[in-house]
């Protein structure tokens, strides 16, 4: 055991390396692996002595280490599973709104991350040509343009419509893009219904109770995030929510996976969830 400690204190060393010399090393939550380096390789010394000092140490404490690691591993595996379960949609229905969340821009240009979501984004809108793409992300720090104005620009090059289109520029979080994006649906739905009320009502048709106005709502991110992002859309009231998920970068990937899980139970334990 204080073996296998050892090489997975090696693993998560140069694995920070490698997201320096690919990310660099302003990667958010990348310092992570220097912290999981470090308590694997004192795991690993500790239990390589462990049988010289075993009989001084009380079985409290023995017991409550051994009980914190359990639990610690059984909350990651669990979180980690539930991420892997949402990495595929199994709603087909056509939506109505799409939000696209927002990821890094770098002056103009796109991410990975950012670019990956706007194929599937595309590849979406060929398909459902009726629906509105809510592009969510404002403007960050090295950023020349909101995330959202760099998104549209994109999808209005590879031919998707400006009217198919609603920016909204003023989140900086999972949170907010969701949040603001509601605000904007909500606007522009009870402008629609509104209508739809008046057409029917001139025609002599019985109009339909808000209620029965149902709308479907999608949300387009990277595999990883899909979870989170599906949580708090319905924690903020988008009931009828599907995630469409793309797919992430390779390198980055357990990185990701592995900040995710940190964010979502952050976000459990806050309440946006």
């Amino acid at each position: 055991m204080a073996f296998l400690l050892g090489v997975f204190s090696v693993f998560c060393l140069v694995y920070y390396g490698v997201i320096a010399a690919y990310a660099g090393v302003e990667t958010s939550f990348s310092a992570i692996w220097l912290v999981l380096s470090f308590f694997l390789a004192l795991g690993s010394v500790l239990l390589h002595f462990y049988g010289r000092f075993k009989d001084r140490v009380p079985i409290r404490l023995e017991v409550t280490v051994v009980t914190i690691v359990a639990a610690f591993f059984a909350v990651f595996v669990i979180v980690e599973t539930a991420m892997g379960l949402n990495f595929f949609s199994l709603k087909k229905q056509s939506a109505d709104y799409v939000i696209v969340l927002g990821a890094q821009v770098k002056g103009r240009a796109l991410s990975r991350s950012l670019e990956y979501r706007l194929e599937k984004a595309l590849e979406y809108a060929r398909v459902h040509s009726n629906t509105v793409f809510v592009l969510s992300g404002g403007k960050g720090p090295g950023e020349d343009v909101s995330e959202a104005r760099a998104m549209y620009e994109y999808m209005l090059d590879h031919g998707v419509p400006d009217y198919q289109m609603i920016l909204e520029e003023n989140s900086h979080s999972t949170y907010e893009n969701l949040v603001y994006s509601k605000m904007l649906i909500d606007e522009r739905e009870s402008g629609r219904r509104a209508m739809i009320r008046k057409v029917m009502a001139d025609a002599g048709y019985l109009v339909p109770p808000d209620e029965e106005m149902t709308i479907r709502v999608g949300i387009v991110t990277s595999n990883f995030h899909v979870l989170r992002a599906k949580g708090i859309a319905k924690k903020i009231g988008i009931s009828d929510i599907s995630g469409i998920a793309s797919k992430s970068d390779p390198v980055l990937f357990l990185h990701f996976c592995i900040r995710e899980c940190f964010a979502i139970l952050k976000d459990k334990f806050v309440g946006n969830m």
